[in-house]
């Protein structure tokens, strides 16, 4: 069966017009889809019945269903669970601020990159998700909600250019005019520093925003946090940010998880200060949230003031990351994680 919310306008033109309907029918449909976020042919009223008949032998579209919902009593942050058709899960996060309503989604159904701070690899890779998958995430949030999104981050679980293609074209289909519109700069894909994919992103003339999962000053340390540093060392995924950054978008943003007695000494603030000295950027500093499974805990908050204060003493710019949802699982693949153990199987 066809993946239905996982075409492009194009796409579905062909499909109807093979069937041999009128292209105007494919509009119609993709605006059901993507923009009143119907979750079943019988929604689509002005569709005729012979056409929803022919779509539903060839095309198959579903969200996801619900498995835990996790809402903050602190700030009303929603954690979801989604469980996809073949009973895999992924994690969402919808977070409200006062500029509007953000979903962090996830890319994969685990991740392999093995960062030893994170829940999300815990479990390994399982698979990548569709395009569709991803929509799915959004469009589910907006509608238990009722609510529009003006921010989506592909930040959850898995490395996002680990699986390019579904996320290239989630990027178009969610900023397309036919569908939510959401603006490319309110998108943001967060990476762990595949060169080959930075670089590629490049080439998509995409005006997306592009974070650099950095946590750490140096290759060294960054190695013994992150194994895909052993493959792409800090000169090289540097010099692949300040070419995606050179054509019009905006300034870089690296993200430095803070662990206490890891990568938050005084002596890695002044390192990463040097290390990034004179670029236009913003380093967003993420006390870690402590999973169980690991030794790491996250900086105390007067450490973390004091790691700012170092770094904006060389005239960098440092936001520290509002705690969101700390209550629910916060963390990307905590929830999954708890789900996935025998008693929940």
């Amino acid at each position: 069966m066809t993946d239905l919310l996982s075409m492009t306008l194009p796409e579905l033109t062909a499909l109807v017009t093979e069937m041999g309907e009128k292209p105007f029918r494919a509009k119609q449909i993709y605006e059901w889809l993507h923009k009143k976020l119907v979750t079943d042919y019988s929604e689509m009223r002005n569709v005729p019945a012979a056409l929803k008949e022919k779509l539903e032998e060839r095309a198959a579209f579903s969200y996801p269903a619900v498995r835990a919902l996790q809402i903050s009593k602190a700030d009303g942050t929603r954690k979801y669970l989604f469980e996809f058709a073949d009973g895999n899960c992924a994690e969402s996060v919808r977070m409200s601020y006062h500029h509007g309503h953000t979903v962090c989604i996830s890319s994969q159904v685990g991740c392999r990159m093995g960062c030893r701070f994170c829940a999300s690899t815990l479990l390994g890779l399982t698979r990548n998700l569709t395009a569709g998958e991803m929509l799915a995430q959004v469009y589910a949030i907006m509608r238990d909600t009722g609510e529009r999104v003006s921010n989506v981050v592909v930040m959850g679980t898995g490395e996002p250019l680990d699986n390019y293609d579904s996320l290239v074209r989630f990027l178009r289909m969610i900023s397309d005019g036919d569908g939510l519109n959401i603006s490319e700069r309110n998108l943001t894909v967060s990476t762990c520093g595949i060169v080959p994919g930075i670089r590629h992103l490049k080439e998509e003339k995409l005006m997306i925003n592009l974070a650099l999962s950095l946590h750490a000053p140096n290759d060294a340390l960054r190695q013994t946090l992150m194994p895909i540093a052993k493959r792409y060392p800090l000169k090289e995924v540097l010099a692949a940010m300040r070419d995606y950054y050179a054509e019009g978008r905006r300034r870089l943003t690296f993200e430095y998880s803070l662990i206490r007695g890891v990568n938050d000494t005084d002596a890695c603030a002044e390192e990463l200060a040097h290390l990034i000295s004179g670029m236009n950027c913003l380093v967003n500093l993420i006390p870690v949230n402590p999973v169980k499974e690991t030794a790491f805990r996250e900086t105390r908050p007067g450490d973390v003031q004091g790691f700012k204060k170092k770094l904006e003493n060389h005239g960098i710019h440092v936001t520290i990351r509002r705690e969101m949802g700390r209550d629910i699982d916060g963390a990307c693949g905590q929830l999954r994680k708890r789900y996935a153990a025998p008693d929940h199987q």
